[in-house]
């Protein structure tokens, strides 16, 4: 029997709302520790991970990561070689975070000591992510220029909902047939309050704006 859209209502709202709710648990508890959190949400191979080993170098204790995967503690193993306060989550075959995986491990990142800025590492993906609040403050989605410059109206929702846009590896600007006025045209007809960051983690290229743009949010949130 074919399932209908009204089936899949049914059936997928009711995840929705247990997740929404938990999710604003979440929220609570952060806001109560006084941390501003970001999803940060990109394809496999983007460089969420290595943006976060340059943010980790200048923050030092002000960030803490929560590492979404689908299996290793890779990425994490990394962060906390570079010095970074990171907690792996695996989802075990789950194409996302969850705001349940960020609850069961929020104690454990944000310690005796809370970060000014919890960076999640959400599962490298474009889709499923964008539908599952997770209590942070704010969602960032990252694109790299190798990945090309016509995704933003393929994969809308993420776009749509995200505050920041960064796009990462701008240092292959000149190497690569990728137009940067297109995305962020593009990006504007769905969401006009995003914010484009162009940057590089290898030579640091738009790094300096992108940090102060999380700090003046952490002390946004700080005084609020």
């Amino acid at each position: 029997m074919s399932r209908t859209s009204r089936d899949q209502v049914s059936i997928d709202q009711p995840v929705l709302s247990k997740n929404d709710r938990i999710a604003a648990e979440v929220r609570k508890r952060l806001d109560a520790a006084g941390a501003y959190a970001v999803n940060l949400i990109s394809s496999p191979g983007s460089g969420k991970t290595t943006l976060l080993e340059v943010l980790g170098r200048r923050l030092g204790d002000r960030l803490a990561v929560v590492v979404g995967d689908v299996q290793t503690r890779r990425d994490a193993e990394r962060l906390s070689e570079a010095g970074v306060r990171a907690v792996q989550v695996e989802t075990g075959g789950a194409c996302h975070l969850s705001a349940k995986n960020v609850a069961d491990v929020l104690d454990e990142v944000l310690g005796d000591r809370p970060p000014e800025l919890l960076m999640i590492e959400n599962v490298g993906n474009l889709v499923c992510p964008a539908s599952f609040k997770l209590g942070a403050h704010m969602k960032a989605a990252m694109l790299s220029l190798p990945e090309g410059d016509d995704k933003v109206l393929k994969y809308p929702s993420i776009f749509r909902q995200s505050r920041v846009l960064v796009l990462s590896k701008i240092d292959l600007l000149p190497h690569m047939d990728f137009n940067v006025d297109r995305v962020v045209r593009e990006c504007a007809s769905l969401n006009e309050g995003c914010q484009t960051f162009c940057v590089s983690a290898r030579t640091g290229e738009g790094m300096d704006a992108l940090c102060a743009f999380l700090l003046e949010r952490c002390a946004e949130r700080a005084t609020a």
